[in-house]
């Protein structure tokens, strides 16, 4: 009689472990973990219309989001203690930037020398912004785009619970 209870209990764990393994598997193959990553993915499918632009922070605690510059895509983080649309050096080439007069940055790292430069267009969701200042960062480890204040100034940010919002003024 022992034998037969312990025979059971071992079918019910070995069916709870198939049945979390398939629900885990559903999770990964519906993207559950992309969307954990990268929960701004759908920023870059905003249309025209569609509004502000709504962030909501990674795992990290960043606001990161894919967006434009001069129509190449580009990963973004949200940086409002950098001046400029800060572009690592290994990407500017891709963008087709044309370096401008050297300048120094204060950054996190200290004191980096790069360039001044002009972006054509830069696109975030719905937002699109034309003639922005930028600058060229040799130093910048990845290819991710620092957004910094040349763009967000000319937009109302506002930041609750976890989330950004990021519109163009009222005229």
């Amino acid at each position: 009689m022992k034998t037969l209870a312990v025979q059971r209990g071992g079918i019910v764990i070995m069916l709870l472990f198939w049945v979390l393994l398939l629900a885990a598997g559903t999770w990964l193959l519906d993207g559950g973990f992309e969307k954990v990553m990268t929960p701004n993915a759908h920023v870059m499918y905003a249309l025209p219309d569609d509004g502000p632009v709504n962030l909501t922070r990674n795992r990290a605690g960043h606001f990161e989001a894919p967006g434009k510059i001069n129509g190449k895509p580009v990963t973004f983080l949200l940086d409002t203690g950098a001046t400029y649309v800060a572009v690592p050096g290994s990407l500017a080439s891709e963008l087709g930037l044309e370096p401008g007069r050297n300048a120094w940055f204060n950054t996190a790292n200290g004191r980096a020398e790069g360039s001044l430069t002009q972006l054509d267009e830069v696109v975030l969701g719905n937002i699109r912004m034309n003639d922005v200042r930028g600058s060229i960062s040799p130093g910048m480890e990845n290819d991710t785009v620092l957004l910094g204040m040349s763009f967000l100034n000319l937009l109302t940010i506002e930041i609750r619970d976890g989330e950004m919002v990021l519109s163009l003024p009222a005229q």
